[in-house]
Formats: structure tokens, C-alpha cells, sequence
């Protein structure tokens, strides 16, 4: 485990809101369910590190492979790279803000943020139902962003299968977490046994997740929790380095 003097924070959006791995100097990891990624930040030290996997800095046009992150990390992922997809512009994340009561409100939203996608975008591409599912997600983080500054050295953006196979020595992990939507005991042992050669002990990886939270949204915060060390002790590196900006002058770097 990272030694540096930060609280190290993991983070993941999950049914129930975030699930975050906290890491206070000196303790061992503890697992919590938060609402908002607000209340999130609000429970924690105004010096801890958070990694969140969630896209950071959004574009105002989206062009071809992404924001730049994207294509840097994928080449790293072998047969996992699908699970790094592109963002589309800010006005598309933007495009549709209210809650949806009803699937036909949801899938009549969907349409019209893949309009705008598709208006802001070269070549023109709508929006998959996976990247629209976490569009609030994305956005909670971006307001935040955006209202708050201070935070833009704080809160970095990593990915799962990026940090789990920067973890592994640069490579990817051989087996999927999932097959067909459902989990897949195989690969979710092959990431905890990472997990456990990086400090974490066997039966905290064990324990069932937090209600609210998948199993494999659990393992995910785990290794973002350990992203989180790398930054506080400068071994991560940002794809790309130096990292972008977008309009607002966040930064546009995936973190592992």
C-alpha cells in the first residue's frame, strides 16, 4: 500500500449513488456507499486524493477516438479495450438534465442527446444506451469541476481496466469481469489476486459489496483507491503527458 500521508479515496458510480475505498494514513481500507459524489467530497479531508472512474473535462466537439485519453489507453488493453468508449461533446452530456420517470422518457431522451452527438461530433456519432446510462454521473463530476477549481488537482480521472493492467506490469488482464452482462467469477479472481499482490488483504476483497453497489463496481473503486496512491506519490502517469484542457480548463487526462 501507498505510505504517502494523504487520505487516499477510490472511486465508482454505482445503483446506489458512489461507492468509494478510503485509505486514511495509516489504516487499513474501509468501503462506503455515498448519494452524491458531493457528499462524496464533503466526507472527506480537503487534501485527499480522489481517482474516479468517470470521464473528467468534456469536449466541445468530439472527433474521432475520443478526447485523446481514450485512444492513448486502449492499445495498453488488448481484448479488454471496448471497455474504454468516447465521450461525446458537452452540449450532448448536457442535452437532456431531467430525471426520467418512465423508459419511454428515458429512450426519447437517449435519441435526443444522440442528435446532438451526432450534430457535434466528426464523424457524426449518437450516443450508446451504456454511455447514456452514466451521463448524470459524468455531470455531477463536471458541475463540481467547474464550480470549484480547487478541486482540479484533487479529483483525477482513471479507468479500471487501465489501472489494473498498469498494475500488472503494462499488461492487460486476460479474462473479462463480465460475460453477457453477468459476472464472471474467473476474472473477477484474476483482479483480486492483483489487488492482493498490491496490499489489499484477501478478505476485505472478499466481503460482499455495499447494498447499492455491484461486485465488480467494489473491485473497481479498490483499484482506483490504488491509482489514488500512485498520484499522491507521483509514480501514476497521465495519458496523455501533459494533460489536456477542455473550455473550462479542466484537465483531460486518463491517470494510471
Amino acid at each position: 500500500m501507498n505510505s504517502a500521508g494523504a487520505v487516499l479515496i477510490g472511486a465508482d458510480g454505482c445503483r446506489a449513488g458512489w461507492i468509494a475505498v478510503r485509505r486514511n494514513p495509516g489504516s487499513t481500507p474501509s468501503v462506503e456507499i455515498f448519494p452524491s459524489f458531493a457528499a462524496l467530497l464533503a466526507a472527506t479531508p480537503d487534501d485527499a486524493i480522489v481517482a474516479v472512474d468517470m470521464p473528467i473535462g468534456l469536449p466541445e466537439f468530439s472527433s474521432k477516438g475520443g478526447r485523446g485519453p481514450e485512444a492513448l489507453v486502449r492499445p495498453l488493453l488488448g481484448a479488454r479495450q471496448s471497455s474504454v468508449f468516447s465521450i461525446p461533446s458537452r452540449a450532448a452530456l448536457y442535452a437532456e438534465i431531467s430525471d426520467f420517470t418512465t423508459i419511454e422518457a428515458w429512450y426519447a431522451a437517449h435519441r435526443r442527446a444522440s442528435e446532438v452527438a451526432r450534430a457535434t461530433s466528426d464523424p457524426p456519432r449518437g450516443v450508446s444506451i451504456q454511455a447514456f446510462g452514466i451521463f448524470s454521473k459524468i455531470r455531477e463530476i463536471d458541475a463540481l469541476l467547474i464550480a470549484r477549481p480547487d478541486l482540479r488537482g484533487r479529483v483525477f480521472e482513471s479507468h479500471p481496466e487501465v489501472a489494473f493492467s498498469r498494475l500488472n506490469g503494462d499488461r492487460a488482464m486476460l479474462l473479462p469481469k463480465k460475460i453477457k452482462g453477468s459476472i464472471n467469477p474467473a476474472g473477477m479472481a484474476e483482479r483480486k489476486a492483483l489487488l492482493s499482490r498490491h496490499g489489499y488483504a484477501i478478505d476485505f476483497l472478499d466481503q460482499p459489496p455495499p447494498r447499492g453497489a455491484a461486485a465488480d463496481d467494489f473491485l473497481d473503486a479498490a483499484v482506483m483507491m490504488l491509482i489514488a496512491g500512485r498520484i499522491a506519490s507521483g509514480s501514476a502517469r497521465p495519458f496523455p503527458n501533459p494533460p489536456l484542457a477542455d473550455g473550462f480548463g479542466i484537465p483531460v487526462a486518463l491517470w494510471a
